[in-house]
């Protein structure tokens, strides 16, 4: 294990480990001008530890705490009850390891006691309790460890106090310590794709990386440096190949597997960051069991396995695979570009890069397997560092604002980075942290009821839409709606039905809940702070031309980073796997939401406005008016303290009856769809096809004469795909539905999703089956109801169940037109509609 130096100049904070040996969290610090990772142990003397609301004396009579061999020893205090708005006397109780506080399958210190903040990881309670900040500079000499701070220049701290001159102090502060940590530089990570390829006895089957039974034969490296290698396992009988690689990619042959990994080991411990796609549960776990396989001893492996993640012991290990299939990534950062988490969906869409085909891996020449590990290699690569290391950047902006190293910010979801954002701040002001059951004994339950089934109170407004097609229509937005409601109405665990009789009277509408009047709340801050950040700072800086390209570049990514945690902001409080899950604080979100759009509907139509539709933030209005627009958006600021703004406006919208279902037409002739089957990426290639036909022509409709012109045209798309699908002319492939499998087939209990049965026809046949996959499938006759392409003809195509798909796509937009799926297609049967 390494040993902390005699000096760690200054470097960036990246990743956090425990020693058990030693008893003593260690951080890792990335040096950008020698590109090294230097390590550093604690010289504290930090402890794990929990409270207990129960006396040092009382506690001392509980054989399981006194007794427990990890039990060091007690130490009284006060923390501030921000449930009960009081200081307590509380017990900290001090374990020599975090195991004996909990973790362990029986005995530990929080399964023994009701104990509060033993479910917190040890290493983050020691980051919360140093004060440390990731991905920020520190250096290490004369035996001290100091931050590098990064002050901000005089004209930062002047344009902060003039965006927000009437916040208060504490506010202030807050704005400008997420500024210090925001506009700080973020250095270049040198780093490398690794990907590797094993011998497969069935083609169909995913080696077991738990069992590692057969050969490592290939394994590539890209670096971000401009370095390429390809290592691979010379075979009997296997041919050179043909495929052509970069003249950079130098390829290495190996006569042993144990010389392959050897040298694979050694390339490990020149770069700083090894990054994967997959690589906890796969790449990297395969080659840690295999090198044991292989009889290689423990110190000579740089790889250590925990419960589910793959760490390395000198340098940082950033799997892309969880930080991709974060949702709010996907949503937030990257605009849904990617539907499915596979390397090949992730790349195409955000690199335009696929992997390469290949029919075989265990027989494939030696240079056709190296170019296919090689791409795979390079995609991994290029996601890092497409846009100017835009992942990068965005990961190191999520860990400094979360508090979290780089590497477990990459691994862990929006939920989990609030929940720190939460945890360091109740730290920082000595807040207990309370447990989520005593939220709910104190706080209670939801009162309003669902309107969505499953979900546990009323949710946002959705205005009853004008069916037909509207022209010049604006659309305008509620900027950041629900964080700037955590702000205004100063909404929180402590601050919804806080404990002040006086307070009862400051009602949220719709609820029978109150908020606190007489104190701001750590929510309300934290969450309005970020707010204000992104909306009056970086979004119009991200947009900014004047400014340099890499500084307005980074500025989009500080603004997408605050996107991602302001819009989980209001949601983690309903979701009962939240830490401080506390239904009132989502309910009370969702009501002033709800109050908010209905008083600006009202005051469009008090100013001759005309309302089309309203959905959660957004009110659709005749957008020719524009003094009283501005008149709503200064009624907005002014009244509800909230910021309305023009989100954009239609040439048209084509409305139907049914909510979150419209299209609509921009000036340039793109076109914005919501909701529409035709839409989705899951549907037929020959729906989807047939669908953005239609979306063409519609984009073309300029005035309402035209409507007539789009109408005859659509009518047509569908008499053609009609008769193709009647005639069978539509290939597997094009009628195939294609879902992904979010985990493996038998964990599927409760129902049996149609791509669920597919995949066990699948696994049937032979194939093994995975979380990720991607599973086609065709309707069909039978019981089964469907058929995975692999496995169906075209004469079992259930052609009826594809006449409902194409009316279903249709009427919807067709609703929208005023034309009656009956008008066009016959009120007998289509048959009839198409028989001339």
């Amino acid at each position: 294990m390494p040993q902390t130096p005699e000096t760690i100049p200054p470097s960036y904070l990246v990743s956090i480990g425990y020693d058990g040996d030693r008893k003593k969290c260690f951080l890792r610090f990335y040096d950008p001008s020698t590109h090294r990772i230097h390590f550093w142990f604690d010289d504290s003397d930090h402890k794990p530890y929990c409270y207990s609301k129960q006396s040092a004396e009382a506690l001392q009579k509980i054989d399981a705490v006194v007794r427990n061999p990890g039990f060091d020893h007690f130490e009284g205090g006060l923390r501030f009850d921000a449930l009960r708005s009081q200081q307590v006397k509380v017990t900290k109780i001090v374990a020599k390891d975090p195991l004996t506080i909990g973790g362990k399958p029986t005995g530990s210190i929080r399964d023994s006691i009701t104990a509060w903040e033993a479910d917190i990881k040890y290493v983050e309670n020691y980051i919360y309790d140093r004060g440390l900040e990731p991905g920020m500079m520190y250096e290490y000499k004369n035996k001290r460890l100091t931050q590098t701070r990064y002050e901000l220049p005089d004209q930062v701290v002047k344009e902060l106090e003039r965006l927000m001159p009437d916040e208060a102090t504490d506010y202030k502060e807050l704005a400008r310590e997420w500024t210090r940590l925001l506009e700080c530089p973020v250095p270049q990570y040198r780093r490398v794709a690794v990907d590797i390829e094993v011998y497969q006895q069935v083609e169909t089957r995913i080696p077991d990386p738990e069992l590692a039974e057969h050969p490592v034969i290939c394994v590539s490296l890209v670096g971000s440096d401009g370095a390429s290698r390809v290592l691979l396992l010379r075979r009997q009988g296997v041919p050179e190949g043909e495929a052509q690689l970069p003249a950079s990619a130098r390829l290495e042959f190996y006569d042993t597997e144990q010389d392959l990994l050897v040298a694979l080991f050694r390339a490990f411990l020149e770069y700083p960051f090894i990054v994967t796609f997959n690589g906890d549960d796969f790449d990297l776990k395969y080659l840690y069991h295999r090198a044991q396989r292989l009889g290689f001893r423990n110190e000579e492996i740089p790889i250590e396995m925990g419960r589910d993640v793959a760490f390395l012991k000198y340098g940082v290990h950033i799997d892309l695979y969880k930080f991709f299939f974060n949702r709010s990534i996907q949503i937030y950062a990257f605009g849904q570009k990617y539907r499915e988490n596979t390397l090949n969906a992730v790349g195409e869409a955000l690199v335009n890069s696929a992997k390469l085909e290949i029919d075989s891996v265990s027989t494939a020449p030696y240079r056709e397997l190296a170019a296919y590990c090689y791409r795979d290699s390079q995609i991994v690569l290029n996601l890092t560092s497409f846009n100017d290391d835009l992942v990068m950047k965005l990961m190191t902006a999520l860990s400094r604002i979360s508090y979290m190293t780089l590497d477990d910010v990459s691994r862990q979801g929006v939920s989990g980075w609030i929940r720190s954002i939460m945890f360091c701040h109740h730290r920082k002001l000595g807040y207990l942290i309370p447990r989520k059951d005593e939220i709910l004994e104190v706080k209670g339950q939801t009162a309003t009821e669902a309107v969505i089934k499953g979900k546990k109170y009323k949710g946002a407004i959705v205005v009853e839409p004008k069916p037909g097609v509207h022209f010049n229509v604006a659309v305008l937005d509620f900027a950041s709606l629900y964080p700037s409601i955590i702000k205004i109405w100063n909404l929180g665990y402590e601050t919804v039905r806080c404990p002040h009789e006086e307070c009862k009277t400051n009602v949220i509408p719709g609820t029978p809940h109150w908020y606190c009047g007489k104190k701001s709340g750590l929510e309300s801050l934290l969450i309005g702070s970020l707010r204000d950040l992104r909306v009056k700072r970086y979004k119009l800086k991200s947009k900014d031309r004047t400014l340099p390209p890499p500084l307005q570049g980074w500025y989009k990514v500080v603004s997408d980073a605050l996107k991602v945690v302001l819009n989980a902001s209001y949601g983690v409080f309903g979701a009962d796997n939240f830490a401080l899950y506390c239904p009132p604080v989502a309910e009370a979100t969702a009501a002033v939401g709800r109050h908010v759009i209905t008083q600006a509907i009202q005051k469009s139509q008090e100013l001759g406005l005309e309302v089309f539709y309203g959905d959660t933030d957004s009110i659709f209005l005749g957008g020719q008016d524009a003094d009283s627009l501005s008149k709503l958006i200064e009624w907005s600021r002014d009244q509800l303290k909230m910021e309305l703004e023009i989100d954009k406006n239609y040439r048209y919208l084509a409305l139907s009856s049914r909510k979150k279902n419209y299209f609509g037409v921009l000036p340039d002739g793109n076109v914005d769809i919501k909701g529409l089957t035709g839409k989705k990426r899951h549907i037929p290639e020959f729906l989807h096809a047939a669908f953005y036909q239609m979306v063409a022509n519609l984009s073309q409709v300029k005035s309402l004469e035209d409507i007539g012109t789009a109408k005859a045209r659509i009518t047509d798309i569908v008499k053609e795909c009609y008769l193709k699908l009647r005639n069978k002319e539509f290939s597997l492939e094009e009628l195939a539905f294609s879902m992904m499998m979010s985990r493996t087939p038998e964990k599927y209990t409760k129902t049996t999703p149609q791509h669920v049965k597919a995949a066990r026809q699948l696994e049937q046949a032979g194939t093994e089956m995975k979380p990720g996959d991607i599973v086609s499938f065709v309707k069909v006759r039978g019981e089964a109801g469907v058929k995975p392409v692999q496995l169906a003809r075209i004469e079992e195509v259930d052609i009826e169940k594809y006449i409902e798909y194409i009316r279903g796509t249709f009427e919807q937009v067709l609703d929208s037109l005023g034309v009656e799926w009956e008008d066009l297609a016959g009120v007998k049967k289509l048959e009839t509609f198409f028989s001339g």
